[in-house]
């Protein structure tokens, strides 16, 4: 038969092959690429790069689309005001002079005396519509073409008897009997006939008015190259407009969207945090059960027997008893605080006289206070008596763990100062119970609500984790402010 310290002889002193260490190398590399993909989802990230990759693209293109569309509607907007003008200055033209078909008779080919109409009244009337073409604002080349190409006028005197067959322009006007509008930079700049009236880097404007007879026959076209600068200043203008609305609409868009996401993450985080908790409660209300069951009647048992011990006439076997029952106390302690923290808050809720159950808490503390040398400086709120919303076990509960820490956080003595005040910030009563004990670090700071961490020898670290639940059972909540060897000061929040 192989005895218990054979067994951990051998175990201890049996050589790990390098199979055993590669096959645990494994293990680690495995655990390791598990975690990394376990990585929890960002949400925000991932919502900041599709939505920049939506909002850019969609706003650009929106921005694009606008501003081409505010060129042609005014850039045609100003081409049917100049056809408007030319053919009223026509018609007025032809009833002042009693010429009714001059629309036909621009062309001097055309022989006026054979209609019965009087040749020196029709070219009077003729020079009269040309010198108003002549005066258009911002035109810098106008001319008139016979249905034949033919330039029959121009303000460019060079042009007149020439003729244009490559014109797209006016073979559109008259092909469709509408105006047409032609507008572009280099391209169009490059034609012969505006040589040196227009620079290269200027933008220009065609428009092709068709002029017809009373068939409704076309029977000349003008053709007015403009410079409109005033237009050009004001298409400028409304597409830096367009440009700053659509940027400032689209940053409104990602700012709401991210606003919402942003609230959608912290739900999220919200739900995940208490689900992550109310499985880890569950778990130490199981371990708690399991420990309070199996431990209770041995532990018991134990400190029975070192009770009698303590009868006995030897020093050392008295303290060695002593020893036990403190740590057995421990022991049946933790297992009490295990399972008040697994245990779910209940109660209905109800008004809580503050002063009163703050009052009935410092008075069973006073022994402690005496052995600890603490004194307490306390006021309830200038004779007020706060009412406030929550449950008179959770409340003194709370209450007495803030001040238990405290009087630990002062083993050589010291001054604890309790302060009750109603707030406007949130509504309700702030309970400021502040101390000059040793005070927490940065990092115990930081993870004091957290169960099971804490820095005393004989606690389990839930001390807290129960104040927070407790705090926020009934709509309040505990903030905790302290600094190394300047003390603590714990604010519990009380919903009227």
């Amino acid at each position: 038969m192989v005895s218990f310290d054979e067994v951990r002889t051998s175990a201890c002193t049996m050589p790990s092959s390098p199979a055993a260490g590669e096959n645990g190398a494994s293990r680690h590399a495995a655990g390791a690429s598990s975690q990394a993909a376990a990585k929890p989802f960002d949400l925000l990230r991932w919502f900041s790069v599709a939505s920049l990759l939506a909002v850019v693209p969609v706003a650009t293109a929106t921005a694009i689309i606008l501003s081409h569309f505010v060129t042609a509607e005014t850039i045609q907007r100003d081409a049917t005001l100049t056809a408007q003008f030319i053919r009223n200055c026509v018609n007025v033209e032809a009833m002042e002079r009693g010429v009714p078909a001059l629309v036909k008779y621009l062309d001097e080919r055309e022989n006026a005396a054979a209609t019965g109409l009087d040749p020196s009244v029709v070219a009077q009337a003729r020079a009269e519509v040309f010198d108003y073409f002549e005066t258009l604002p911002e035109a810098f080349v106008t001319t008139v073409y016979a249905i034949d190409g033919r330039i029959i006028w121009s303000t460019n005197k060079s042009l007149v008897g020439e003729t244009r067959h490559a014109n797209e322009g006016l073979a559109e006007a008259i092909a469709t009997r509408l105006d047409v509008v032609r507008h572009d930079r280099l391209a169009l700049s490059t034609r012969a006939e505006f040589e040196p009236t227009v620079r290269p880097e200027d933008m220009y404007i065609e428009n092709y008015v068709p002029l017809t007879d009373a068939a409704g026959k076309v029977v000349s076209v003008v053709e007015v190259d403009k410079r409109p600068g005033f237009l050009l200043a004001a298409i400028h203008r409304a597409q830096v407009l367009v440009w700053m609305t659509t940027l400032a609409g689209g940053v409104l868009i990602y700012i709401g969207l991210s606003t919402i996401v942003r609230r959608g993450a912290r739900l999220l985080n919200e739900q995940q945090r208490r689900l992550v908790e109310a499985e880890s409660q569950l778990f130490v209300g199981e371990m708690a059960t399991a420990l309070a069951h199996s431990l209770r009647n041995p532990l018991a048992s134990v400190r029975s027997s070192a009770e009698l011990a303590l009868c006995s006439d030897d020093t050392p076997v008295r303290k060695n008893a002593q020893d036990i029952i403190t740590q057995v106390d421990f022991l049946s302690q933790w297992i009490r605080e295990l399972l008040l923290y697994s245990r779910p808050h209940t109660g209905d809720v109800e008004t809580v006289d503050l002063c009163a159950v703050l009052r009935s808490v410092l008075e069973s503390f006073a022994p402690a206070f005496e052995r600890a040398g603490v004194t307490v400086e306390w006021d309830c709120a200038g004779g007020a008596q706060p009412l406030v919303e929550g449950n008179t076990s959770l409340v003194r509960q709370a209450l007495h763990s803030v001040i238990s820490n405290a009087v630990e956080a002062m083993p050589r003595g010291g001054q604890m100062k309790i302060e009750l005040k109603e707030t406007s910030d949130v509504p309700g009563v702030d309970v400021l119970i502040a101390d000059t004990g040793v005070g927490m670090s940065s990092q115990q700071l930081a993870t004091a609500f957290l169960p099971f961490h804490t820095s005393k020898s004989h606690g389990l670290g839930v001390g807290l984790p129960m104040l927070k639940r407790a705090m926020e059972h009934f709509g309040g909540f505990v903030t905790v402010a302290s600094a190394e060897n300047a003390g603590t000061k714990v604010r519990l929040h009380f919903r009227t």
